[in-house]
């Protein structure tokens, strides 16, 4: 394959060289365990300490409320598990989105076949919760509020400060899933009255298997992972040191660059997203205007399936998403866009554009230039696009 256009930055980044260099001498020089005695051991531990402390100064948190786990689900699954259990004496009800990402869904599904009840808030056509009704489903036995900062698949981002105000005015904690969000929007805990928050670094450039967990000092959970010390006995395992090491290297340069990388990205987005609703017919936007994720463009093209979408795309070079799951097996399209409001029929048709900052004005027009043709292709293969088009010119 010749050009390769990548555009499926919000399933996974690719790790800057700056970051790599980072974590090279911790794979084959400093390869102590960093819980173990010896001097040699020390400079795998200083390291990790040392990223301990720059994560945490990136959220206005303090050193010892960072947890690195393997990535964002470990993490939604120890801040839903363990505060279930945790304060299941005070109450067994929680409070969540329909369009959260899976490993926070899957979660409260598990935890409602063990005696927990869960509230799934309702979004608007745009991705937004009502933040009305999140006071109005706050109830006695409320123990927890789980919303994501922004959506991974149509990019809106959630009124999070509202959010944590109204938990904090209710006792009630409040955990987000910043998978997305991290490294792209700036976050301070505390002006946001976080508790708890979920961070994985391969969406940020950092390498893939290793996260982050926040969990304030006052919030007093469990351990998700047994069988040993680390993480001050709060998640078992040896430390992945070069991956803890390359995520920090990560995180500091995705936040002191984010200010230019999202101006960058929302001029070359905002070119796409007009050139997509411009010169092709029937195509939706999906997801907020304004208050999205800088790298996020979702599409739904009416009459077409994603799945052949994609694979056309591919075949051009273009790396993209689509909203249905029919690549996981499933026939059915995404939760995300069905909560929005969309029929199934043209939920099927969706395709996710995530870019990055090197993602230039040339690669989306020939993204869009593709595309255009491709949709025309496919569409002209449907007998039921061809009866619309007719119903339109009737009317």
């Amino acid at each position: 394959m010749e050009k390769l256009i990548y555009l499926d930055n919000a399933a996974t980044t690719a790790v800057r060289p700056e970051v790599f260099e980072a974590m090279k001498p911790f794979f084959m020089e400093n390869y102590g365990n960093p819980n173990s005695v010896y001097t040699f051991a020390q400079k795998s531990k200083t390291a990790v300490d040392e990223a301990r402390e720059a994560i945490a100064s990136l959220i206005g948190a303090k050193a010892n409320e960072i947890y690195f786990t393997g990535g964002g689900s470990e993490s939604d699954n120890w801040a839903l598990k363990q505060c279930a259990e945790a304060f299941a004496a005070k109450g067994k009800h929680i409070i969540t989105t329909k369009i959260e990402h899976h490993a926070i869904l899957h979660t409260c599904e598990y935890l409602e076949k063990h005696g927990y009840e869960v509230t799934y808030l309702d979004v608007d056509e745009d991705g937004l919760i009502s933040l009305s009704a999140l006071e109005k489903a706050i109830r006695p036995d409320t123990i927890l509020i789980s919303i994501m900062f922004a959506n991974n698949e149509i990019g809106t981002i959630e009124p999070v400060r509202e959010i944590g105000e109204i938990a904090n005015k209710h006792g009630v904690l409040f955990h987000t899933d910043a998978v997305q969000a991290f490294g792209h929007e700036p976050i301070q805990v505390d002006e946001l009255h976080i508790d708890m928050l979920s961070a994985s670094a391969h969406k940020f450039h950092g390498p893939k298997g290793v996260g982050f967990f926040y969990m304030r000092n006052s919030v007093k959970l469990g351990a998700l992972i047994h069988g040993g010390a680390q993480e001050r006995s709060r998640r078992a395992g040896t430390s992945n040191v070069p991956g803890i090491v390359g995520m920090a290297k990560a995180a500091q340069l995705a936040v002191a660059g984010m200010e230019e990388n999202n101006k960058k990205m929302r001029q070359v987005r905002d070119h796409l997203i007009a050139r997509v609703l411009d010169e092709i017919p029937y195509a939706r936007l999906n997801g907020h205007r304004e208050k999205r994720l800088a790298n996020n463009a979702n599409f739904c093209f009416r009459y077409i399936e994603g799945e052949s979408l994609l694979i056309m795309l591919d075949q051009k070079g273009i790396c993209g998403s689509s909203g249905s799951a029919c690549t996981s097996g499933s026939l059915d399209p995404s939760h995300v866009l069905l909560a929005i409001g969309l029929p199934h029929e043209i939920a099927h048709g969706s395709l996710r554009l995530t870019l990055s900052e090197e993602t230039t004005m040339q690669d989306v027009d020939y993204v869009v230039d593709c595309l255009k043709t491709i949709v025309e292709r496919l569409r002209s293969m449907s007998p039921l696009y061809e009866d619309f088009v007719k119903s339109q010119r009737a009317e």
